[in-house]
Protein backbone atom coordinates (compact mmCIF):
# COMPACT_ATOMS: atom_id res chain seq x y z
CA UNK A 1 0.00 0.00 0.00
CA UNK A 2 1.20 3.37 -0.88
CA UNK A 3 0.47 6.50 1.75
CA UNK A 4 1.10 9.37 1.58
CA UNK A 5 1.25 12.63 3.36
CA UNK A 6 0.61 16.17 2.74
CA UNK A 7 0.67 19.42 4.90
CA UNK A 8 -1.55 21.89 5.03
CA UNK A 9 -0.58 25.66 5.47
CA UNK A 10 -0.22 28.89 7.15
CA UNK A 11 0.41 32.55 5.31
CA UNK A 12 2.70 34.67 7.25
CA UNK A 13 2.95 37.38 4.50
CA UNK A 14 1.63 38.50 1.04
CA UNK A 15 -1.31 36.42 0.74
CA UNK A 16 -3.15 37.11 -2.72
CA UNK A 17 -0.28 37.94 -4.45
CA UNK A 18 0.60 34.96 -5.86
CA UNK A 19 -2.88 34.75 -8.28
CA UNK A 20 -1.61 34.75 -11.96
CA UNK A 21 -3.96 37.75 -12.45
CA UNK A 22 -1.78 39.67 -10.47
CA UNK A 23 1.82 37.80 -10.66
CA UNK A 24 1.75 38.08 -14.34
CA UNK A 25 2.05 41.68 -14.29
CA UNK A 26 3.49 42.41 -11.22
CA UNK A 27 5.52 39.88 -9.60
CA UNK A 28 3.99 38.15 -6.60
CA UNK A 29 6.07 37.53 -3.27
CA UNK A 30 4.81 35.68 -0.13
CA UNK A 31 6.10 33.85 3.21
CA UNK A 32 4.32 30.39 3.61
CA UNK A 33 4.42 27.83 6.53
CA UNK A 34 3.53 24.31 6.53
CA UNK A 35 2.24 22.81 9.99
CA UNK A 36 1.39 19.38 11.52
CA UNK A 37 -1.71 18.99 10.35
CA UNK A 38 -2.38 16.65 7.21
CA UNK A 39 -4.11 15.23 4.21
CA UNK A 40 -3.25 11.45 3.34
CA UNK A 41 -4.05 9.71 0.93
CA UNK A 42 -3.61 6.00 0.24
CA UNK A 43 -3.78 3.90 -2.84
CA UNK A 44 -3.44 0.06 -3.54
CA UNK A 45 -3.71 -2.39 -6.25
CA UNK A 46 -7.29 -4.60 -6.05
CA UNK A 47 -8.34 -8.05 -7.38
CA UNK A 48 -11.37 -6.10 -9.46
CA UNK A 49 -11.68 -4.25 -12.68
CA UNK A 50 -13.03 -1.26 -11.17
CA UNK A 51 -11.60 2.15 -9.97
CA UNK A 52 -12.69 2.66 -6.09
CA UNK A 53 -12.35 6.02 -4.84
CA UNK A 54 -13.33 6.79 -1.44
CA UNK A 55 -13.39 10.81 -0.23
CA UNK A 56 -16.81 12.72 1.15
CA UNK A 57 -18.62 10.35 -1.62
CA UNK A 58 -17.99 6.52 -2.51
CA UNK A 59 -17.29 6.61 -6.71
CA UNK A 60 -16.76 2.90 -8.16
CA UNK A 61 -16.44 3.68 -11.97
CA UNK A 62 -14.76 1.66 -14.91
CA UNK A 63 -11.99 4.05 -14.98
CA UNK A 64 -10.30 7.84 -14.25
CA UNK A 65 -12.02 9.45 -16.88
CA UNK A 66 -15.66 8.29 -14.97
CA UNK A 67 -15.33 10.09 -12.05
CA UNK A 68 -16.74 12.92 -10.56
CA UNK A 69 -13.90 13.92 -8.54
CA UNK A 70 -12.16 16.78 -10.82
CA UNK A 71 -8.63 16.70 -9.26
CA UNK A 72 -8.43 12.91 -9.50
CA UNK A 73 -9.37 12.77 -12.41
CA UNK A 74 -6.89 14.90 -14.20
CA UNK A 75 -4.33 13.83 -11.74
CA UNK A 76 -4.73 10.08 -13.58
CA UNK A 77 -5.12 11.73 -16.96
CA UNK A 78 -2.05 14.06 -16.47
CA UNK A 79 0.28 10.60 -15.63
CA UNK A 80 -1.36 8.14 -17.93
CA UNK A 81 -2.82 6.15 -15.23
CA UNK A 82 -6.31 4.24 -16.38
CA UNK A 83 -7.02 3.90 -12.47
CA UNK A 84 -8.55 -0.16 -13.33
CA UNK A 85 -8.07 -2.25 -10.31
CA UNK A 86 -6.91 0.89 -7.98
CA UNK A 87 -8.38 1.89 -4.59
CA UNK A 88 -7.75 5.31 -3.67
CA UNK A 89 -8.92 7.43 -0.21
CA UNK A 90 -8.07 10.25 1.39
CA UNK A 91 -8.50 11.25 4.78
CA UNK A 92 -7.50 14.86 6.13
CA UNK A 93 -6.95 16.26 10.18
CA UNK A 94 -8.91 19.43 9.06
CA UNK A 95 -11.80 19.45 6.71
CA UNK A 96 -12.07 21.62 3.84
CA UNK A 97 -12.99 25.06 3.37
CA UNK A 98 -11.57 26.44 5.99
CA UNK A 99 -8.54 28.29 4.92
CA UNK A 100 -5.28 26.15 5.38
CA UNK A 101 -4.93 25.15 1.58
CA UNK A 102 -6.86 21.33 2.13
CA UNK A 103 -7.15 21.55 -1.90
CA UNK A 104 -2.99 22.42 -2.62
CA UNK A 105 -2.41 19.80 -0.42
CA UNK A 106 -5.01 16.90 -1.57
CA UNK A 107 -3.71 17.75 -4.99
CA UNK A 108 0.05 17.56 -4.25
CA UNK A 109 -0.54 14.33 -1.84
CA UNK A 110 -2.22 12.73 -4.69
CA UNK A 111 0.42 12.90 -7.39
CA UNK A 112 2.94 12.19 -4.78
CA UNK A 113 0.93 8.99 -4.48
CA UNK A 114 -0.02 8.35 -8.56
CA UNK A 115 4.17 8.86 -8.94
CA UNK A 116 5.27 6.40 -6.28
CA UNK A 117 2.90 3.77 -8.08
CA UNK A 118 4.50 4.71 -10.95
CA UNK A 119 7.76 4.24 -9.56
CA UNK A 120 8.79 7.74 -10.59
CA UNK A 121 11.07 10.16 -8.48
CA UNK A 122 9.58 13.64 -8.78
CA UNK A 123 11.06 17.39 -7.41
CA UNK A 124 9.01 19.49 -5.04
CA UNK A 125 8.88 22.16 -8.02
CA UNK A 126 7.99 19.43 -10.53
CA UNK A 127 5.18 18.32 -8.40
CA UNK A 128 3.95 21.81 -6.94
CA UNK A 129 3.94 22.81 -10.80
CA UNK A 130 1.68 19.56 -12.10
CA UNK A 131 -0.43 20.17 -9.25
CA UNK A 132 -0.80 24.07 -10.19
CA UNK A 133 -1.35 22.58 -13.65
CA UNK A 134 -4.11 20.64 -13.02
CA UNK A 135 -5.92 23.32 -10.42
CA UNK A 136 -5.37 26.48 -12.29
CA UNK A 137 -4.78 25.35 -16.01
CA UNK A 138 -7.06 22.09 -15.95
CA UNK A 139 -9.70 22.85 -13.66
CA UNK A 140 -9.73 26.86 -13.85
CA UNK A 141 -9.92 27.64 -10.30
CA UNK A 142 -9.22 31.55 -9.76
CA UNK A 143 -7.09 30.12 -7.16
CA UNK A 144 -3.17 31.23 -6.53
CA UNK A 145 -0.12 28.71 -6.44
CA UNK A 146 1.28 29.22 -2.65
CA UNK A 147 -0.94 26.46 -1.36
CA UNK A 148 0.95 23.85 -3.60
CA UNK A 149 4.03 25.47 -3.31
CA UNK A 150 4.40 25.34 0.38
CA UNK A 151 2.61 21.81 0.65
CA UNK A 152 5.00 20.27 -1.60
CA UNK A 153 8.27 21.98 -0.36
CA UNK A 154 7.26 22.43 3.61
CA UNK A 155 9.14 24.37 5.71
CA UNK A 156 8.53 28.45 6.58
CA UNK A 157 9.18 29.62 3.07
CA UNK A 158 9.88 32.92 0.69
CA UNK A 159 8.09 31.97 -2.47
CA UNK A 160 8.40 34.88 -5.84
CA UNK A 161 6.00 34.47 -8.45
CA UNK A 162 7.33 35.32 -11.86
CA UNK A 163 5.43 36.51 -15.13
CA UNK A 164 5.46 33.48 -16.88
CA UNK A 165 4.93 30.61 -14.52
CA UNK A 166 8.55 30.49 -13.17
CA UNK A 167 8.34 30.07 -9.35
CA UNK A 168 11.65 31.34 -7.14
CA UNK A 169 11.63 29.38 -3.56
CA UNK A 170 14.25 29.64 -0.32
CA UNK A 171 13.46 29.35 3.49
CA UNK A 172 13.20 32.34 5.41
CA UNK A 173 16.30 32.64 7.79
CA UNK A 174 15.02 32.43 11.16
CA UNK A 175 17.42 32.15 13.85
CA UNK A 176 16.31 28.91 16.60
CA UNK A 177 14.89 31.42 19.18
CA UNK A 178 12.77 33.49 16.90
CA UNK A 179 12.06 29.68 14.89
CA UNK A 180 10.36 28.58 18.38
CA UNK A 181 9.24 32.07 19.77
CA UNK A 182 7.16 31.88 16.80
CA UNK A 183 5.76 28.42 16.90
CA UNK A 184 4.71 28.65 20.40
CA UNK A 185 2.89 32.40 20.66
CA UNK A 186 1.35 31.92 17.03
CA UNK A 187 -2.22 30.20 18.04
CA UNK A 188 -4.62 29.68 15.20
CA UNK A 189 -8.71 29.58 16.61
CA UNK A 190 -11.10 27.87 14.75
CA UNK A 191 -14.42 30.16 13.74
CA UNK A 192 -16.93 27.50 13.03
CA UNK A 193 -17.52 29.17 9.37
CA UNK A 194 -16.21 26.46 6.32
CA UNK A 195 -16.53 28.14 2.86
CA UNK A 196 -14.97 27.80 -0.46
CA UNK A 197 -13.05 30.00 -1.16
CA UNK A 198 -13.75 30.36 -5.17
CA UNK A 199 -16.30 33.21 -4.83
CA UNK A 200 -14.19 35.60 -2.64
CA UNK A 201 -10.72 34.57 -5.31
CA UNK A 202 -12.63 35.08 -8.38
CA UNK A 203 -13.87 38.68 -7.54
CA UNK A 204 -10.24 39.37 -6.88
CA UNK A 205 -9.23 37.62 -10.32
CA UNK A 206 -12.09 39.38 -12.23
CA UNK A 207 -10.63 42.95 -10.55
CA UNK A 208 -7.21 42.07 -10.92
CA UNK A 209 -7.87 41.26 -14.79
CA UNK A 210 -9.75 44.45 -15.20
CA UNK A 211 -7.09 46.33 -14.03
CA UNK A 212 -9.29 47.83 -11.11
CA UNK A 213 -6.96 50.05 -9.23
CA UNK A 214 -8.09 49.95 -6.08
CA UNK A 215 -7.79 46.33 -6.07
CA UNK A 216 -3.77 46.40 -7.66
CA UNK A 217 -3.25 49.04 -4.84
CA UNK A 218 -4.45 46.76 -1.93
CA UNK A 219 -2.78 43.97 -3.57
CA UNK A 220 0.63 46.64 -3.99
CA UNK A 221 0.50 46.99 -0.28
CA UNK A 222 -0.17 43.44 0.87
CA UNK A 223 3.12 42.94 -1.08
CA UNK A 224 5.23 44.98 0.83
CA UNK A 225 3.76 43.92 3.77
CA UNK A 226 5.31 40.39 2.99
CA UNK A 227 8.81 42.34 2.42
CA UNK A 228 8.21 44.39 5.85
CA UNK A 229 7.21 40.35 7.53
CA UNK A 230 10.04 39.40 6.55
CA UNK A 231 12.68 41.91 7.88
CA UNK A 232 11.09 41.30 11.19
CA UNK A 233 10.64 38.15 11.45
CA UNK A 234 14.65 37.28 10.01
CA UNK A 235 15.14 40.69 12.45
CA UNK A 236 13.21 38.01 15.76
CA UNK A 237 11.07 41.06 15.82
CA UNK A 238 7.97 39.19 16.29
CA UNK A 239 5.84 42.06 18.41
CA UNK A 240 6.52 44.15 14.88
CA UNK A 241 5.22 41.41 12.97
CA UNK A 242 2.00 40.60 15.02
CA UNK A 243 1.43 44.45 14.29
CA UNK A 244 2.13 44.15 10.41
CA UNK A 245 -0.67 41.01 10.63
CA UNK A 246 -3.37 43.34 11.84
CA UNK A 247 -2.42 45.57 9.22
CA UNK A 248 -2.48 43.38 7.09
CA UNK A 249 -6.12 41.80 7.82
CA UNK A 250 -7.18 45.62 7.89
CA UNK A 251 -6.46 46.17 4.24
CA UNK A 252 -7.29 42.48 3.53
CA UNK A 253 -10.85 43.37 4.51
CA UNK A 254 -11.19 46.41 1.80
CA UNK A 255 -10.69 43.24 -1.18
CA UNK A 256 -14.31 41.99 -0.86
CA UNK A 257 -17.05 42.52 1.57
CA UNK A 258 -17.39 38.78 2.20
CA UNK A 259 -14.29 38.66 3.59
CA UNK A 260 -15.51 39.00 7.25
CA UNK A 261 -18.53 39.13 9.07
CA UNK A 262 -19.57 41.05 12.31
CA UNK A 263 -19.27 37.93 14.14
CA UNK A 264 -15.69 37.65 12.97
CA UNK A 265 -15.17 41.12 13.47
CA UNK A 266 -15.98 40.82 17.19
CA UNK A 267 -14.15 37.52 18.11
CA UNK A 268 -10.96 39.72 16.32
CA UNK A 269 -10.83 42.80 18.71
CA UNK A 270 -11.93 40.67 21.88
CA UNK A 271 -8.44 38.60 20.53
CA UNK A 272 -6.67 42.19 20.37
CA UNK A 273 -7.94 43.50 23.37
CA UNK A 274 -6.88 39.96 25.25
CA UNK A 275 -3.49 39.07 24.84
CA UNK A 276 -2.56 39.42 21.08
CA UNK A 277 -0.70 41.75 19.11
CA UNK A 278 -2.28 41.09 15.93
CA UNK A 279 -4.48 38.42 13.59
CA UNK A 280 -5.81 37.72 10.11
CA UNK A 281 -8.35 35.40 9.05
CA UNK A 282 -6.20 32.48 7.54
CA UNK A 283 -6.98 31.91 3.98
CA UNK A 284 -9.56 33.51 1.19
CA UNK A 285 -11.97 34.95 4.05
CA UNK A 286 -15.29 34.30 4.92
CA UNK A 287 -14.71 31.31 7.24
CA UNK A 288 -11.97 29.32 8.78
CA UNK A 289 -9.30 29.96 11.21
CA UNK A 290 -8.82 33.02 13.06
CA UNK A 291 -4.34 33.40 13.42
CA UNK A 292 -2.79 35.30 16.33
CA UNK A 293 0.15 36.02 17.01
CA UNK A 294 0.44 36.43 21.03
CA UNK A 295 2.15 38.11 24.21
CA UNK A 296 0.10 36.78 26.74
CA UNK A 297 -1.45 33.65 24.88
CA UNK A 298 -3.17 31.86 28.25
CA UNK A 299 -5.16 34.56 28.23
CA UNK A 300 -5.77 34.81 24.67
CA UNK A 301 -6.65 31.06 25.48
CA UNK A 302 -8.90 31.47 27.82
CA UNK A 303 -11.01 34.34 26.41
CA UNK A 304 -11.52 32.88 22.91
CA UNK A 305 -12.23 29.36 24.76
CA UNK A 306 -14.99 31.08 26.70
CA UNK A 307 -16.09 32.90 23.33
CA UNK A 308 -16.68 29.60 21.96
CA UNK A 309 -13.63 29.03 19.73
CA UNK A 310 -11.84 25.69 19.30
CA UNK A 311 -8.28 26.36 19.20
CA UNK A 312 -6.44 23.69 17.16
CA UNK A 313 -2.45 23.45 18.12
CA UNK A 314 0.38 23.00 15.62
CA UNK A 315 3.71 22.73 14.96
CA UNK A 316 5.91 23.37 12.12
CA UNK A 317 6.38 20.86 9.00
CA UNK A 318 9.57 20.50 7.54
CA UNK A 319 9.34 17.65 5.48
CA UNK A 320 6.26 18.51 2.86
CA UNK A 321 4.51 16.61 0.90
CA UNK A 322 6.38 12.93 2.04
CA UNK A 323 5.82 9.12 0.65
CA UNK A 324 5.06 7.29 4.15
CA UNK A 325 4.76 3.66 2.68
CA UNK A 326 5.35 2.17 -0.81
Amino acid sequence: MIITRSPLRISLGGGGTDLPSYYEQHTGFLIAAAIDRYVYITLHDTFVDDLIVKYSKLERVAEAKDLEHPIIREAMDLLGISGRSLELTSMADIPAGTGLGSSGSFTTGLLRALHAWKKNLIHPADLAAQACEIELDRLHEPIGKQDQYIAAYGGITCFNFLPGGKVEAWPLKLSEETLFDLEDNLLLFFTGYSRSASAILKEQDSRSKAADTSMTENLHFVKDLGFQSQRALEGGNLPEFGRLMDVHWQRKKERSGGMSNPKINEWYDLALANGAHGGKLIGAGGGGFLMFYAHDKSKLRHVMRNAGLKEVRFRFDFEGTKLLNS
